[in-house]
């Protein structure tokens, strides 16, 4: 895509058919928790899932590129930006719904606002999710979780659509969840709602539960500076951030990339930091980690774009 030429009109046009919000040439540095990267061609947030389907017609009929994004807190976008039709479901596809003790909601709503929900409706089980900025549909393909708890195992069932329109219902019978996976993360497949079961339980107690979650996360984690959270997968052998801090990586920087001085599996952004420099950062702590205890790290976060 010529974007200078072609990117207006085509957003244009795109708005037409959806009532969600179109941007063109948007930075995505501020759909990113990371506050780093380069602008999208367009950018949509569906305000509905017929937003969506008409997206994937759209994207399909001009050859576009499809990228689909949550709430952008586990991403980690190239500098010079990203080619065709970013889907961002992130802060789209708000509808929540409580009956008894199952919430089912758009895979857009976000994790933090979720276990609120939750909490006012007397129900436990998301207490552990009130810190993390995903949006439910990212949470589940990543299966996120904290404090020993993860999302997949309240799931009841999920609902998706792939990128040639095809929709589908799984039962929690048919996913399969673990560490940082499931069995939702092809990239073609985009989440529309998920059913949740929990727990009925004393009002209070959860919500005093969820206060002390943030509570932990606030005193042992770099919350005053961006980020994406956890940037590694932790091996079986040891927390990731234990064995970054023992190998002398803490604080570490690659300009304006640091690994954080509160915790070592953070790369925070000082201000100005950029893709490169994060990766570079990240390929250093990867191999010191590696040389001094022969354990790989994985990257937990994804890298969409191009550099520049």
């Amino acid at each position: 895509m010529n974007r200078k030429d072609h990117a207006p009109d085509l957003a244009a046009e795109l708005q037409a058919v959806v009532a969600g919000r179109v941007l063109a040439g948007v930075s995505m540095e501020q759909f990113t928790t990371w506050r780093i990267g380069g602008p999208a061609d367009l950018l949509l947030i569906p305000r509905a899932e017929d937003d969506v389907t008409a997206a994937l017609e759209f994207a399909g009929r001009h050859s576009l590129p499809l990228t689909v994004i949550g709430n952008g807190s586990n991403l980690l976008v190239g500098g010079a930006g990203i080619r065709g039709l970013v889907l961002k479901i992130g802060g789209g596809l708000q509808d929540l719904r409580i009956n008894g003790n199952e919430i089912t909601a758009g895979a857009g709503v976000i994790l933090p606002a979720l276990a609120r929900a939750a909490g006012r409706e007397s129900l436990s089980g998301l207490e552990f999710a009130g810190g993390i900025p995903a949006s439910l549909g990212g949470a589940l393909i990543m299966n996120a979780g904290a404090f020993g708890q993860f999302i997949g195992k309240s799931v009841r069932s999920v609902d998706a659509i792939d990128f040639n329109g095809a929709r589908r219902t799984w039962k929690a019978s048919e996913l399969t969840f673990g560490y940082r996976r499931s069995t939702l993360q092809p990239e073609s497949l985009i989440i529309l709602k998920a059913s949740l079961e929990l727990q009925a339980a004393e009002q209070q107690s959860v919500l005093k539960r969820l206060e002390a979650f943030l509570e932990y996360r606030s005193s042992h984690h770099p919350l005053d500076l961006p980020s994406a959270g956890s940037v590694f997968r932790n091996p079986p052998e040891q927390p990731a951030g234990l064995l970054i801090e023992m190998a002398g990586l803490k604080g570490f920087k690659v300009g304006d990339a640091q690994v954080s001085t509160k915790h070592a599996n953070f790369i925070v952004n000082l201000g100005h930091a950029t893709a490169t420099q994060v990766r570079e950062l990240m390929e250093i702590v990867r191999g010191r980690v590696a040389a001094r205890f022969g354990i790989d790290l994985i990257a937990e976060v994804r890298m969409v774009g191009e550099e520049r």
